[in-house]
């Protein structure tokens, strides 16, 4: 028994000791490599579209649950993914196309996903689009759970732009993790992507996924990031949209206001109401869920639901409309959330 523990106390030295050594330490600031050419905008005052959507690796669909929220799976059955991700790329690809799209929990070859690729097919999807991705999560084993453990994880943030973009950069998080838990956990980062519009401004678009898993210090500490970088770049005269999957309720969400067969669930804390100055825009469909809670399969009118993907436009950005796509979360665990809006 004793030789037993000492093997197994060195083989988790070991772990850590490679861990650490392969620990994913990305600059705060990384320019993106971008795939595609696409034509400039040709009219500031077009109305646009975009597209928000964490596809959560296409590996968390109406049946599964997560380990991290109290569930016991780390992916679906192969079949499954295969069916996740087929019908959701298929959605995409019959639907109306959008200007921009943003997507978060792309993966780039991971266990949980089984080795796919997903930037590569979503850029089948796309081949108009020009393309940029962010890597967010890099860790060469996730030794949890014990009895399937996650495994190799490549995962990240992607941009698609039917216009011609002049920059697409990473921009790091601040964390809060102690080692060795912040080896295996998530380095959590925003994905901007820049447009030169017809009059000299230009059109800054942000993707980002904020913290999950904390108090929500390391939340606040992102918002903080955010908010700085949008108020600069509106106060040079450019158009600021930020969206993705926030982790936390948009300003002005109500559990009252969602379908009656939806149970709402409210995310503390909350957003204080003047975070951002007057005339920002805290945009969303609120009477759709966009999350649903994983610790258990999907079953509507039984599992929590609550809205934390949306946008926030600077006050030179006219929304026209904003909806959320009822999926009934049959291949992810969150919705796509489609933005229309005009510049002025």
């Amino acid at each position: 028994m004793t030789i037993l523990f000492l093997a197994l106390v060195g083989l988790l030295c070991l772990l850590f000791i490679l861990a650490t050594m392969a620990d994913f330490k990305p600059e705060p600031l990384e320019k993106e490599e971008k795939q595609g050419n696409s034509p400039g905008i040709q009219k500031t005052d077009s109305v646009f579209t975009i597209l928000s959507w964490n596809i959560g690796y296409f590996g968390l669909g109406k049946e599964c649950d997560f380990f991290y929220d109290g569930g016991r799976m780390t992916r679906p059955s192969k079949s499954g993914y295969l069916n996740y991700s087929g019908q959701a790329l298929r959605h995409l690809s019959l639907g109306e196309k959008c200007d921009f799209y943003i997507f978060q929990e792309v993966d780039m070859k991971s266990r949980r996903s089984y080795y796919d690729d997903q930037v590569t097919r979503l850029r089948g999807v796309f081949p108009d689009h020009e393309s940029s991705s962010a890597v967010n999560y890099l860790v060469s084993f996730v030794p949890v759970p014990i009895r399937n453990p996650l495994g190799k994880v490549k995962s990240g943030l992607v941009n698609f732009s039917s216009f011609h973009t002049i920059e697409n950069s990473r921009y790091a998080f601040p964390g809060g993790y102690k080692w060795p838990v912040r080896l295996f956990m998530l380095d959590r980062c925003f994905l901007l992507s820049r447009l030169e519009l017809p009059d000299g401004k230009e059109l800054v678009l942000i993707n980002t996924h904020n913290e999950a898993f904390d108090d929500g210090s390391q939340r606040n500490q992102q918002m903080a990031v955010l908010k700085e970088l949008m108020l600069r770049e509106y106060e040079k005269g450019n158009f600021v949209i930020t969206g993705g999957d926030w982790n936390q309720n948009p300003v002005g969400y109500s559990i009252e206001r969602l379908s009656n067969s939806d149970i709402g669930r409210i995310i503390e804390p909350a957003i204080e109401p003047d975070f951002l100055p007057f005339g920002w825009q805290w945009v969303f469909d609120p009477e759709t869920p966009t999350n649903r809670d994983v610790d258990k399969p999907y079953r509507k009118g039984e599992t929590p639901t609550t809205i934390i993907d949306f946008f926030v436009v600077s006050p030179n950005v006219s929304v026209i409309d904003v909806k959320t796509e009822d999926l009934g979360f049959q291949w992810c665990d969150h919705q796509p959330v489609i933005m229309t809006f005009k510049l002025y």
